[in-house]
């Protein structure tokens, strides 16, 4: 090589290092390079900063911090607002073009007026997660035209969308999703016609309550669709299928919207770029068609509380972009996992198929599926057993659902402590016993933990959950747990706490109210009851969570009153206060007009019943029963309209009832009973009327005539006005409350014939008449219809009835000719769940059903003036439990057919004139624990059985032909003693067994949202008979408010 061209490749070398360094130091000039921000918007950013305050509560976000905190003027760098935390500005004219604020602890109110909208030149503007007060959003927002990207959603705005919104024709992107606002189809045909440009558009949580406009076909851009919980209604036009760039598409929680399967079908056929699908909360009432398979892009499917049936494709299972999967609550949908496990979804990390009928191999499916980070099986049909080992092989797990489940044997704590990534963890429902493990407490992730309702036993310090720092939701209710969270036990070093927002630790042997719950102050939940608390309830509580508290139950405890208790609760958003089952005997505390659900029975209150409850505007469940409330029952009477349980049961409430009780037209369920209320029932009709399900005013002294204002339409289930005074007819409107299953009208003075009419009610169970005027034959009606379908108790027992009992009329085509061997009780699930119980008394001796049957089947037409037969039909019945016939005029023979009733427990046929034998095949019974057939003129041996030689003498008084080894005449032996003459306390006593109806409703509270509380049960003794019905601790329905996260 010359020297020429070396000197050449020397100066090349050169030049290039030159060019390169020179650009090096172009760029690097250009990225330090901040553009200077105009004083007239340095000064906007500034008043806007002053006019919010910094809240860490306003922003629920984990990250969220207040970045106008660093926002300040003066002569430093910092003083260029371009560089201030999010802002940017444009590089060219230093004008602000981007603003983020989101999750920003900003709290206060958005006015018109705010120095935000002099910032004309923004394009992007995000204000979500913060709290701006219940504001709406101003018409100002026009005053950005360039705008291409807003987002105010999680930001507490309420009141109309504006119109102005629908005026930023540049927008591509909008989200006003999770805030209180309201708006409608006008606007969604505006935004279709003016922001053509959209290709992102979430208004979830805004009340549209409209149909979904054809015209949203117009954004052609559309990539992203969500309408969650927006009060749709009808159907979705399926010209929205041709929206081709769709890639999500969510329109879940619109219970309105109704589809079919043709719908899934439409989707799968147009819609094939499709990413992201959530219909949940949509009546689809279809199958899932195979075709859905077809959408290969698919990474998420929710199909959850659709009513779903039949299979579920297994295909699915082998999408191969296919990561989240839930079709939770969809109890009539079926299927498995394909045994080929080769071309299994790859990438699932979230599976949820919770209350369905999915067919789950545990094992199989952690095999499956090795990168699960979230899975749901709770209520599904998983066969009873531990929980696999191989669980813990899914390290990755961040969510774990098994509850509702036959889970048994101890929690695995190898398992558990490997999933060190978990932090949401719920095992109740199942049957695991033993200790708390250890290694739940290492899991430090951990964000929710449900432990309830198992049979984990042993003693656990409560310090060792205030060591999980992220803990915020713990319910360890009704196990065998001992918890230790009196102050002496937990750690003093503990500096900070968890913020919990639920507490459920009902059932846990707590002796004393938690210390730690002192420094509470974002609890949402707060379930103590059924513990061994006593004395008084602190006065610190008053300062615990005083903004966030919207559920307390304290019940079933042995608290006696309130420390220095305000005369109004401090939880201004206080919904569900349950103060149940304690000795509480100051005057009622009332709580705030938020309350929804105020459950007060069972103490020992006294005085009379302040008017303020009637402020209580939003109250929807009132139970003030089972106390010694005094006064009268008017003021309590009022226009509470959202009221939609009442129970003063069991109270010493005098007067009448006002026809103020007309305007509570959402009331469902009343109950005055066991008072001294008086006078005439007001006639209500109308929307009273109609919603009204169950009326028990027993154990009263009202008198007149019942109100003939039953409607069609009516939802009445149950009627009980037993031990009263009320008289004439019975109302023939009664014919139109086909959803009538009970009516006990015991213990009155009606005047009537047998009410052939009631046998149209399709539900109708129980009627019970006894005790006061009916007369007359009972006469078959010409009808077909009138038959009694379901009628499973009847008493007609201490009337004036005559002629011939039909029996075939009234029970032959009502079930009560077969024998049923489930373990169905009678059950009303409108107000939380409620069973009825009944009580047999034969001479004192009772028998109690705490729940009863729907194959039982009780008779009882003692005490009138039945002539003729026992016909051989009753040998149909072969279902009955109990049967009366006794003080009639009944003759003839016992039918031998009366040995087919293999369930008959009690037999009483006493105080008529029978004769002949007794048949020899009712020892046979091997049920029959009561008989009595005294005083008839009955012959021959008594049945020899083993159940027979427990019936003393007293069951055959009064048939001198009668004999048997347990009677003073033997058989064979002409001149043995005869039975000794009744006496006059037989005679008094009349029939020798006798049904109590004490019909009870024990309520189950389910649903929420979210509630959980005991049922109980109380039942008072009378010397007579009554029916009581008393329904306990039930949450009406009606929306429960959530933390915003």
């Amino acid at each position: 090589m010359g020297l020429s061209s070396l000197c050449l490749i020397t100066v090349s070398i050169y030049v290039l290092s030159t060019i390169v360094l020179f650009q090096l130091m172009v760029a690097n000039s250009l990225e330090s390079f901040t553009p200077t921000c105009h004083d007239d918007e340095i000064s906007a950013l500034l008043q806007f900063k002053q006019s919010f305050v910094i809240n860490k509560s306003a922003s629920v976000y984990d990250g969220a911090y207040p970045k106008i905190s660093s926002w300040k003027s003066g002569g430093d760098q910092n003083s260029s607002c371009c560089s201030w935390d999010g802002v940017e500005c444009d590089e060219k004219t230093g004008h602000v073009i981007e603003l983020d604020l989101s999750s920003s602890c900003l709290s206060g109110s958005f006015s018109s007026n705010n120095t935000l909208f002099s910032l004309v030149h923004l394009q992007r503007l995000n204000l979500a997660d913060n709290h701006f007060n219940y504001s709406r959003i101003p018409t100002s927002i026009r005053n950005f035209p360039r705008l291409r990207y807003l987002n105010l959603s999680y930001s507490v705005f309420s009141g109309h969308v504006p119109s102005e919104v629908s005026q930023l024709s540049k927008l591509s992107s909008l989200d006003l999703s999770r805030n209180d606002m309201l708006s409608n189809e006008e606007f969604l045909r505006s935004l279709a016609q003016n922001l053509t440009g959209l290709e992102t558009l979430d208004l979830s949580s805004i009340n549209i309550s409209s149909t979904v406009p054809d015209t949203l076909t117009n954004l052609s851009l559309l990539t992203s669709l969500t309408l969650n919980h927006c009060g749709l209604f009808g159907r979705l036009p399926r010209r929205i299928f041709k929206l081709q760039n769709l890639k999500t598409l969510r329109v879940a929680s619109n219970p309105a919207l109704t589809e079919n399967e043709e719908l899934l079908r439409s989707l799968a056929q147009n819609l094939t770029g499709l990413e992201a699908l959530d219909l949940s909360f949509i009546n689809i009432s279809s199958t899932v068609p195979d075709t859905l398979t077809n959408l290969s892009l698919l990474t998420s499917l929710t199909l959850d509380d659709c009513s779903l049936f039949g299979k579920l494709p297994g295909k699915i299972f082998k999408l191969q972009n296919l990561k989240v999967l839930s079709v939770v609550n969809n109890p009539a949908l079926t299927g498995y996992f394909p045994d080929d496990y080769s071309g299994s979804s790859p990438d699932l990390m979230s599976l949820k198929l919770s209350s369905t009928n999915f067919f789950i191999n545990l094992p199989s499916l952690i095999e499956r599926f090795p990168s699960l980070k979230e899975l749901g099986v709770s209520s599904c049909n998983i066969s009873e057993g531990p929980v696999p080992f191989s669980l813990g092989n899914l390290r990755d797990l961040i969510y774990l659902d098994l509850s509702d489940n036959k889970f048994n044997g101890q929690i695995p704590a190898a398992m558990l402590g490997n999933l060190t990534q978990l932090t949401y963890l719920s095992l109740s429902n199942n049957y695991f016993h033993g200790s708390v493990p250890r290694s739940l407490f290492s899991l430090m992730n951990l964000q929710t933990i449900r432990l309830d309702h198992n049979n984990l036993s042993g003693t656990v310090a409560f310090k060792k959950f205030l060591n999980l720092q992220k803990l915020t939701v713990l319910d360890l209710s009704y196990n065998n747990l001992e918890l230790l969270t009196e102050s002496r036990f937990l750690n003093k070093t503990t500096s900070v706490l968890p913020k919990f927002r639920y507490l459920g630790l009902g059932g846990c042997n707590i002796t004393e109210f938690p210390d730690f719950l002192r420094s509470q102050d974002v609890l949402s939940w707060l379930d103590l009851s059924g513990n061994k608390l006593q004395g008084q309830v602190p006065k610190w509580m008053w300062n615990t969570s005083t903004q966030t508290l919207y559920h307390i139950n304290i019940s079933h405890n042995l608290l006696s009153g309130f420390e220095k208790s305000p005369p109004v609760l401090p939880w201004p958003n206080l919904e569900y206060l349950d103060l149940s089952f304690n000795m509480f005997h100051e005057l009622l505390l009332l709580p705030s007009t938020s309350i929804i659900m105020y459950n007060i029975a069972n103490n020992q209150l006294t005085g009379q019943v302040s008017p303020m409850i009637c402020n209580m505007t939003s109250l929807g469940y009132l139970d003030l029963s089972n106390n010694q409330l005094t006064g009268q029952v008017s003021p309590m009477i009022c226009n509470m309209t959202s009221l939609g349980y009442l129970d003063l049961s069991n109270n010493q409430l005098t007067g009448q009832v006002s026809p103020m009780i007309c305007n509570m037209t959402s009331l469902g369920y009343l109950d005055l009973s066991n008072n001294k209320l008086i006078g005439d029932l007001p006639q209500c009709g109308g929307d009273f009327s109609v919603n009204l399900e169950y009326l028990i005013l027993g154990n009263n002294s009202f008198h007149g005539n019942l109100p003939q204002s039953y409607s069609n339409g009516s939802n009445l289930r149950m009627m009980d006005i037993s031990h009263n005074s009320f008289q004439g007819q019975l109302p023939r409107s009664l014919v139109n409350c086909a959803s009538l299953e009970i009516l006990v009208l015991s213990h009155n003075n009606f005047s009537d014939t047998f009410p052939v009419w009631l046998g149209a009610l399709p539900e109708l169970k129980i009627l019970t008449v006894d005790h006061n005027v009916f007369y007359g034959v009972i006469v078959k009606p010409d009808k077909k219809n009138l038959q009694f379908p379901v009628l499973h108790i009847l008493d007609l027992s201490y009337n004036n009835f005559s002629g011939q009992f039909p029996f075939e009329y009234i029970f032959s085509g009502n079930g009560t000719t077969s024998i049923t061997h489930d373990l169905e009780h009678y059950y009303i699930g409108s107000f939380g769940g409620e069973y009825y119980s009944i009580t047999i008394i034969n001479k004192g001796v009772e028998r109690y059903y705490p729940r009863v049957p729907e194959d039982l089947i009780l008779i009882d037409i003692s005490s009138n003036n039945f002539e003729g037969q026992i016909p051989e039909f009753i040998g149909k019945l072969q279902g009955i439990w109990s049967l009366n016939l006794s003080n009639n005029i009944l003759t003839g023979h016992i039918p031998s057919s009366l040995s087919n009733l293999s369930r008959l427990e009690s037999l009483d046929l006493s105080h008529n004139k029978l004769s002949g034998e007794i048949p020899q095949q009712l020892a046979q019974l091997d049920f029959l624990s009561k008989f009595n057939v005294s005083h008839n003129n009955l012959t021959g041996p008594v049945p020899r059985g083993i159940h027979f030689t427990t019936f003393d003498s007293t069951s055959y008084l009064g048939n001198k032909g009668l004999c048997g080894d347990l009677l003073p005449k033997k058989c064979g032996n002409s001149e043995g003693s005869q039975l000794p003459p009744s006496t006059s306390e037989d005679n008094d006593s009349g029939s020798g067994i006798e049904l109590d109806w004490k019909f009870v409703v024990a309520g189950l509270v389910s649903g929420l949202l979210v509630g959980v509380v005991l049922a109980d049960f109380v039942i008072t003794k009378w010397n007579v008979w009554f029916i009581k019905i008393v329904a306990v601790l039930i949450m009406f329905s009606k929306r429960i408010r959530k933390p915003r996260n």
